[in-house]
């Protein structure tokens, strides 16, 4: 384990943890996409039923104006997911890597490590030190 001071750990901990919010909003995204996609599969498959039913011009509507339809102007779901990547995502986990590189000695999670080491009780099964 570093010899970082409690600051410099505490706020490289700050960092770490800005990008595990990051991860979880990219989770959310990728739920949208898959939300998203799910729905515009089932549109389609309600215009084929509309049609079926005999109801040309109401599938017809549908399928003209909705299904496949940019959710952002010009973009469909993965390509925002792919824009986040490149633009935030992959600059914010070279950032925070960076950040442990050059103040901890590249450990992760050490603000974890240290609170796990002085919450522990000694000599209790489960509560071992990891080698």
């Amino acid at each position: 384990m570093t010899d970082a001071s409690d600051a410099t750990v505490d706020a490289v901990g700050k960092v770490t943890e800005a990008l595990e919010w990051v991860e979880r909003a990219r989770g959310h995204l990728y739920s949208f996409h898959q939300l998203m996609g799910r729905a515009d599969l089932l549109l389609g498959e309600a215009c084929d039923a509309l049609r079926e039913a005999g109801n040309d011009a109401v599938a017809e509507r549908l399928e003209t104006e909705v299904v496949g339809r940019n959710v952002l102007e010009g973009r469909w779901t993965f390509q925002i997911i792919e824009e986040f990547e490149d633009t935030y995502w992959t600059v914010i986990r070279e950032h925070e890597q960076r950040v442990r590189d050059e103040l901890v000695g590249g450990e992760r999670h050490l603000h974890e490590a240290r609170m796990k080491e002085d919450r522990r009780t000694h000599g209790r099964k489960g509560h071992e030190a990891r080698p």
